[in-house]
């Protein structure tokens, strides 16, 4: 097994590659396991190309690039406080498993109500709404995985 430390707009994970047969990897980022899909065969050494990874039991496939070998961190972009529907987005604030969803698309909610039930570190963690508006979009489901960062929710 390898291990890799990677840092990924200022965030940093622990990526450990258990196993690639194929075009296929099983990996642990943080602990959580994932099966990716990778886009191009590995067969370069690994300090001369960059690997295209999808996650491949994510239900929403999200392409991840990342260095194979140590790689200069990606330098931390402003993150936009707006979602490009027009709403303001709330973000998964860790890593973990969406144990619950509070609300349905078209809902109003009020600042500081609980839309969603994060597990991070056995832990269960409310995620709040930051304003007031209606719910104009929900990015994930019951039990997806989520990284630090993930969109959950728009408000609008």
């Amino acid at each position: 097994m390898k291990s890799y430390k990677f840092t990924i707009n200022g965030n940093k994970y622990s990526v450990d590659i258990v196993d690639i047969k194929d075009q296929l990897a099983t990996v642990e980022v943080d602990g959580t396991p994932y099966q990716v899909e990778l886009e191009m065969e590995v067969s370069k050494p690994a300090s001369a190309h960059k690997t295209v990874v999808k996650v491949a039991s994510s239900p929403k496939p999200q392409a991840v690039q990342s260095a194979v070998q140590a790689a200069p961190p990606i330098p931390k972009v402003p993150q936009a406080a707006v979602a490009p529907s027009g709403g303001s987005v709330i973000k998964s604030p860790l890593p973990g498993i969406i144990l619950d969803i509070f609300v349905n698309v078209g809902d109003k909610v009020k600042q500081g109500q609980h839309v969603i039930m994060l597990e991070a570190m056995k832990m269960e963690n409310n995620i709040d709404a930051d304003r007031e508006g209606v719910i104009k979009e929900i990015h994930v489901k019951h039990n997806d995985s989520v990284m630090e960062g993930d969109v959950l929710v728009v408000i609008g």
